[in-house]
């Protein structure tokens, strides 16, 4: 539960917060999202408007509205610059004062507050008295009283100049080579609806472009729409292909066509039962909970129900068919059984993975094993009920010429094995044996590659390299592939990290985000292999740049496998913590 987790550990927190230097501020949890929540990015343009004006709108006016949008737990702020007032102290006038700077700053952070006053009663009302001290502007600052000096007040544009600058910043963001822009990460809450999140956020921004002030505008780069789309119709026309290649298989080879679509019945009501099991474990419909259901597997035991009846019904024609299908469903009911068990123990050390193995195969065990036992409850319950009732006039089984032209075959093949048994025992496990041996230099990989429709390019420089030059290059980088890839839609570089940092990189490392363009829109011929070769030439014309080509979530995915984000990490491992 993530949730009690949370408060646990906010607690843990609480209690040693007090045991913190003053000048240190208490840990603070991160958002309740994964690091798969960044569903949706855009940048804030706006004509004759600085980075520092627009930072101050995506800061104050935009993220606040899209915060209350039902699924979003926190957007992040990236690139620009954030205004601050700057209070330039005069080491001279402070020491003829005998001002230290802890007196300055305390006097600015008192004068800087709101705070309630009582109440006042006045014709049988009451009203609140307030005092509104928050600073707005410069001038709020110069005009604070430090202290009395010999009954004259000393105020802070005695001793100091007041300014308006930026924060210090380690982190930027361009576009298309069009130089630098100002960004906004929204973060899905952790378990949200990924597409009724990002539809919400699509109507809340068409309601903020409204009020924001003239020439400003919000513009979508990113998000993460188009591939749950895309992976939610892969697995609609496989389910569909699948189910349908089923039926006619059956509908060709058992030889009697109300049977086969018994069978085929069997297919909708167990992915019924899949769904519940789903619900029940709240897991979400997507390519991990559904893209392992085999409807060869489900409808197995329905299969060989179905043939014993109708053997059986064609064999004992004329007596009662009730007697005859419970007599026939009896005869198979422990193969059934045992044959669905072994399919299910398969799954069973699936379901007790845990960390990111867990999350990401136990939905697809849950939803296979579900979905089984349904099946099997349909082949034992379902089949044999309905059977009775469709065939009770007999059963009209059709010569099958596709059986007939394989049984010859099958019989002479089968005769010929069983007369050099022991040369067929040795042939297998010799094949075996060099299945192990191929099997062993195949590779493995995590996760299969999922075309997410987009690119990322790590970059990573020297060091000792500034965030201007890593942006300079970033931005130059952007504008080459615009300009000569036209399947890119939008080139997006961000350098360094954002002020709340999901990610700690340094200004020498750079995570170019290339989106890509439908594929229907792409030239004859080109894939994404291809597009990759083609970025690859403008990557080699910076020294000393090493790379990696990516995808944004495939990139999230290795952080969490490997638990690691940095270029540095040390474990520590071992039984005893106190050691």
């Amino acid at each position: 539960d993530i949730y009690f987790a949370r408060q646990m550990v906010s607690q843990r927190l609480q209690s040693i917060s007090s045991d913190l230097p003053p000048d240190v501020s208490a840990p603070q949890l991160g958002p309740i999202s994964t690091a798969l929540g960044e569903i949706y990015q855009y940048a804030v343009r706006g004509e004759n408007k600085s980075l520092t004006e627009l930072r101050e709108i995506q800061d104050w006016i935009i993220a606040p509205q899209l915060k209350v949008v039902k699924g979003v737990t926190e957007i992040n702020s990236f690139g620009g610059f954030v205004k601050q007032y700057e209070v330039v102290v005069s080491p001279e006038k402070i020491r003829t004062n005998g001002i230290g700077i802890k007196e300055i700053t305390d006097a600015i952070a008192n004068n800087n507050s709101v705070s309630g006053g009582n109440f006042l009663e006045h014709n049988r009302e009451q009203y609140i008295i307030r005092g509104y001290g928050q600073i707005n502007k410069p001038e709020d600052i110069r005009n604070i009283i430090i202290r009395s000096i010999n009954n004259k007040p000393v105020y802070i544009k005695d001793i100091a100049d007041v300014v308006v600058s930026t924060q210090i910043r380690q982190g930027g963001v361009t576009q298309d080579g069009k130089g630098e822009i100002v960004s906004g990460i929204v973060m899905m809450l952790r378990g949200g609806n990924g597409r009724q999140v990002i539809a919400e956020i699509e109507d809340k921004i068409e309601v903020i472009n409204k009020s924001l002030p003239d020439g400003v505008r919000i513009e979508k780069f990113y998000d993460q729409s188009d591939l749950i789309d895309r992976t939610t119709s892969t697995i609609s026309t496989n389910l569909l292909e699948g189910g349908f290649l089923v039926i006619v298989v059956l509908l060709l080879l058992l030889g009697e066509i109300s049977g086969a679509l018994i069978v085929a019945a069997v297919i909708p009501f167990s992915m019924l039962f899949a769904f519940i099991g789903m619900r029940e474990f709240g897991l979400a419909a997507n390519l991990m909970s559904l893209g392992a259901i085999d409807f060869g597997m489900v409808v197995d035991g329905s299969v060989v129900m179905i043939e014993n009846i109708v053997h059986r019904l064609q064999k004992n024609k004329g007596e009662n068919v009730d007697d005859v299908v419970i007599s026939a469903s009896k005869q198979v009911v422990r193969p059934i059984f045992f044959g669905v068990l072994i399919i299910l123990m398969v799954y069973v050390p699936i379901m007790t993975f845990s960390g990111m193995e867990g999350i990401l195969y136990r939905p697809m065990a849950i939803t296979v094993a579900a979905a089984v036992l349904g099946s099997l409850l349909l082949a034992l319950i379902f089949v044999p009920a309905i059977s009775s009732i469709i065939f009770r006039k007999g059963v009209k089984v059709r010569r099958n010429y596709l059986i007939d032209w394989i049984k010859p075959r099958y019989y002479s093949g089968l005769d010929k094995n069983l007369d050099k048994r022991k040369f067929v025992s040795i042939a297998a496990a010799i094949i075996f044996g060099l299945s192990m041996i191929v099997m062993s230099r195949l590779g493995t990989e995590f996760l299969p590659e999922l075309d997410e429709g987009s690119i990322l390019v790590e970059q990573v420089r020297m060091p000792s390299v500034t965030l201007k030059e890593s942006m300079d290059n970033a931005n130059w980088l952007g504008g080459n592939l615009m300009e000569n890839i036209p399947e890119i839609n939008t080139v997006v570089p961000k350098t360094g990290r954002s002020d709340l940092a999901n990610d700690w990189r340094g200004v020498h490392q750079t995570d170019v985000w290339v989106v890509l363009k439908p594929t229907d829109e792409w030239r004859d011929g080109i894939s994404k292999e291809d597009i990759v070769a083609q970025i690859e030439p403008f990557l080699l014309t910076e020294p000393g740049l090493a790379y990696n080509f990516t995808q944004p979530i495939a990139m999230r995915v290795d952080e969490l496998t490997s638990g690691v984000k940095s270029d540095l990490a040390v474990k520590i491992y071992g039984e005893d913590l106190d050691q």
